[in-house]
């Protein structure tokens, strides 16, 4: 009768663990919102929506894609010198409040500048290149950029300077969180690069 007790006592002591797990792990957006106003808004502006095209919009973005970032620039696991220092100031609920507020905001959107590039853009974003076996980057963040929750970052509307810098930095070497994304852009010359960032700066 009292092992039957202690393992009824055990399971109670667990469940009510996971419960306060659970509600632990939940975001608060008002808490979000007011870790971001402390420490992200001068380089992401009031709303997420930078107005830098050298810092990425943050707006809308998938809140998992954008916690994995911040604990990864924690880390080191993605390197930035600047983002590390601002990282290294969250805590992991921090994080969570934070990527699931700004994943409510709203977008701005973007515009395509080079006429002469977002034709070659629009093919390799929507198709590829398959002769140098370039995938169509549509494949994984959807046709309109807005990429997959948790896995994919969206992309329409973001900064083409940002974008381009990303990936030619996937290219050589300097960002290394992403295998797919390394392997992708490693094929890739600048000239494509600049395409598909205007490409997807004018996405909606």
């Amino acid at each position: 009768m009292k092992l039957f007790a202690s393992t009824i006592g055990a399971v109670a002591l667990a469940t009510a663990s996971f419960a306060v797990q659970a509600q632990a792990a939940k975001p608060d957006a008002a808490k979000g919102a007011a870790t971001f106003g402390q420490v992200c808004v001068a380089c992401h502006a009031a709303d997420g929506n930078s107005v830098l095209p050298a810092n990425p919009k943050l707006a809308a973005q998938h809140p998992e894609y954008l916690n994995k970032q911040l604990q990864e620039l924690k880390s080191g696991k993605r390197d930035s010198a600047v983002m590390k220092g601002f990282a290294s100031m969250l805590s992991d609920d921090d994080m969570r409040n934070v990527a699931h507020w700004l994943g409510a905001q709203k977008p701005q959107a973007g515009t395509s500048t080079d006429k002469d590039l977002v034709a070659l853009g629009e093919k390799i974003f929507r198709g590829g290149i398959p002769d140098r076996q370039i995938a169509a980057c549509a494949g994984c963040h959807s046709p309109n950029g807005a990429g997959m929750p948790a896995q994919y970052p969206r992309l329409s509307g973001q900064h083409a300077e940002y974008t381009a810098g990303q990936l030619t930095a996937f290219r050589d070497g300097v960002r290394k969180n992403s295998t797919q994304m390394t392997q992708v852009a490693a094929k890739m010359n600048d000239r494509e690069i600049k395409a598909v960032a205007d490409y997807v700066a004018g996405l909606r």
